[in-house]
């Protein structure tokens, strides 16, 4: 059995890498939006052109990383959505409807202080990890059966 994972969410650290590291020896594919904030936010319009407006800055963004996010998300089987500790992570709650929406196998990676802003999220999970670590074992459990030691 092989798997593909999508990892939404939070960019500021390195839970992606700790995930994808922990997997080594999986046969597991990881995709992810592109990580970059400044190439994320300023991509609409230094490919279609400048925008006076913010709200149109951000909107030609928004709908060219919906591209890459979109086939991502229904790609993969497994969708990993990390919320962190900063930041209001609106695109990361929407990535985890979408998923849940797509009947994707959805994994939110959270810390408790945001368990209650997260708990119609959190019900459309299958699972809830709080460390990244976590994640890696539901993979190693999912590919392979093997409970961790």
């Amino acid at each position: 059995m092989a798997l593909n994972v999508y990892l939404s969410g939070e960019i500021h650290t390195d839970w992606r890498e700790q995930i994808i590291s922990a997997c080594d020896g999986l046969d597991v594919s990881f995709s992810a939006p592109v990580t970059d904030h400044d190439a994320s936010d300023d991509c609409g319009v230094a490919i279609l052109g400048e925008e006076p407006n913010k709200y149109w800055h951000d909107h030609k963004g928004a709908l060219i990383n919906a591209i890459r996010t979109r086939k991502g998300i229904e790609e993969a089987d497994v969708v990993v959505v990390r919320f962190g500790e900063k930041y209001r992570q609106w695109n990361a709650a929407f990535d985890a409807g979408y998923a849940a929406a797509k009947g994707k196998s959805l994994i939110v990676l959270q810390q408790p202080d945001h368990d209650h802003a997260l708990k119609e999220v959190d019900a459309a999970a299958l699972a809830v990890a709080r460390e990244p670590g976590q994640v890696a074992e539901i993979l190693r459990y999912v590919l392979t059966g093997v409970l961790p030691s």
